[in-house]
């Protein structure tokens, strides 16, 4: 009997890029792995947790006991939430500088360091060297979104080498969430090889120096990883709270709301009012540029996740992939003019992707799909918070550098 190449539970099928394998029955190794959520004996994982940061506690409070990566969006609050308040930690929280800040982005990150009261440190690298970096990654990788990834992934390993401070806590594994790469049990922590393997599409920063003659080591040094070495002198480690909490997005952030205000807001291209908030592209451009690649978009992610955690049946779960998956690109205007490229330019790499990936098309639909009965009931069953926008009724532009917020 042929092993089937499409989840019988959720949306994913074997071409999923992180990797993923469906069993004879139809049911795929992410679907598999999330149902450890209903049977883990979470009290007892979170004891293994306490034991695990008790080693890394300072005596004195003048110095921190972990560091904690943060944006303006995502899982940022909820880590702080249990680093600070149920963990009782003092952490450095660092948080790298993508140049495509949303006014809301900047507004949740300004207010977290105030509700937490911590420390933040932010990596600014040189504008032009991130652009000049974002056109090869671009043209040669199909990925506007490599500086971005690679700058939040290895600026908290620099600063645990730099600061000698070892412990990093990271939020969920995506791996282990999307596709089940591992068990919660194997209390798997961030790798090198993960980050090249899957983060980086296989080129570090080394790699991309080798292989790109567009690139110079001045371009390349501060997205460099740590040598083995460094690492082992500091006793560097980054643990995912994932498999210690029963990790859900959705009630996280809706109980991060209550608790410290934190602002949602809607995308054209999903469902979704909680994730990515704080950058214009990742789900306009760079959504765009995952469909043409894989063949699915960042709504399938959201929907899937929404049937493993019983909020949507399988059928409810495609009627939004089908409303939100080719809806308009917002804002890419912004992206051609801080990029320094036109319109034209953008589309000979798009047409360049599709080919390479075996698309006919580079084109989405020009006008909006409307709403069926089906696509609001669905929506009104979910009940995502908006309690913002993006712009905050200020101008559309990218906050190159956000100090704070008034």
């Amino acid at each position: 009997m042929e092993t089937p190449s499409q989840c019988s539970r959720c949306l994913y099928d074997t071409s999923h890029p992180l990797g993923l394998e469906i069993n004879e029955k139809g049911i795929c190794s992410g679907c598999l792995i999330h149902e450890e959520k209903d049977y883990l004996d979470w009290d007892q994982r979170w004891n293994d947790l306490l034991d695990l940061v008790n080693d890394y506690k300072c005596k004195q409070k003048v110095k921190y006991d972990c560091i904690v990566p943060v944006s303006g969006a995502n899982d940022s609050y909820f880590i702080l939430h249990i680093v600070k308040n149920k963990l009782n930690l003092n952490p450095l929280v660092v948080t790298y500088n993508k140049y495509f800040n949303t006014p809301i982005g900047i507004k949740n990150l300004a207010n977290l360091r105030m509700k937490f009261d911590v420390d933040v440190l932010i990596q600014n690298i040189n504008p032009t060297i991130v652009k000049k970096i974002t056109k090869t990654t671009l043209f040669e990788l199909g990925s506007m979104y490599w500086p971005c990834i690679a700058g939040q992934t290895v600026f908290p390993v620099q600063t645990s080498i730099r600061y000698n401070i070892p412990l990093i806590i990271w939020g969920a594994h995506q791996g282990l969430e999307q596709v089940g790469m591992f068990s919660h049990l194997h209390n798997v922590e961030m790798t090198r090889r993960y980050r090249k393997d899957h983060d980086l599409m296989g080129m570090e920063a080394d790699d991309m120096l080798n292989t790109f003659n567009t690139l110079s080591e001045e371009d390349m040094c501060q997205y460099r990883y740590p040598s083995d070495s460094d690492l082992r002198k500091a006793g560097t480690r980054g643990i995912y709270l994932g498999n210690y909490i029963r990790w859900d997005p959705k009630a996280q952030h809706e109980e991060m709301i209550k608790l410290y205000g934190y602002e949602s807001a809607s995308f054209n291209r999903t469902f979704e009012t909680y994730d990515h908030i704080d950058c214009y592209n990742y789900l306009n451009i760079h959504d765009h540029l995952k469909y043409l690649k894989t063949g699915f978009s960042k709504v399938t992610d959201h929907a899937s996740r929404e049937i493993r955690h019983g909020r949507l049946t399988k059928p409810q779960a495609k009627s939004l992939v089908i409303y939100y998956e080719k809806r308009n690109i917002q804002n890419q205007n912004l992206f051609y003019d801080w990029l320094g490229v036109d319109e034209n330019s953008f589309n000979f790499i798009l047409r360049k992707i599709a080919e390479e990936n075996n698309k006919n098309s580079i084109n989405i639909e020009n006008s909006h799909r409307k709403k069926n009965k089906s696509v609001s009931n669905n929506l009104m069953k979910l009940n995502y918070k908006i309690n913002s926008s993006i712009n905050r009724d200020k101008k559309t532009q990218y906050i190159t550098i956000g100090k704070g917020y008034p």
